[in-house]
């Protein structure tokens, strides 16, 4: 299993720390039935039911984004999750990246933006 930081990605110290303005978003998805009286039930079925997304961006060296995206792509070839602490919290999920985006707006300067959505594995 991988993990996402500077140590497995091999980085330079804080390459992996996604810089300010990283959002998260939840989608709780319970099974809603709508009564003809007005009334609502709201079920859950199953036991993950609020996976986390996180938009992330990093402003990083070019050399750094490469071995960022180098990451991003083993994972996206043999279609694993790895493992990654969001930012306040201390302990690790497991993720994917479905999606990512590298720019280089200065010489030896990219950034780079992701999605990580949580998944629930074994």
């Amino acid at each position: 299993m991988a993990t996402f930081n500077d140590n497995d990605v091999q980085t330079s110290a804080g390459g992996t720390t996604p810089s300010y303005k990283a959002s998260k978003s939840s989608s709780p998805t319970p099974k809603v039935v709508q009564l003809g009286d007005g009334y609502m039930q709201r079920v859950n079925l199953g036991l993950n039911q609020n996976a986390k997304e996180w938009s992330l961006k990093w402003i990083v060296s070019e050399a750094d984004a490469d071995k960022i995206e180098i990451f991003l792509d083993a994972r996206a070839s043999d279609n694993a999750s790895f493992d990654w602490i969001p930012p306040g919290s201390s302990t690790a999920y497991k993720w994917i990246c479905p999606s990512w985006n590298k720019s280089i707006p200065y010489l030896n300067r990219a950034t780079i933006t992701a999605t990580f959505m949580q998944v629930f594995e074994p």
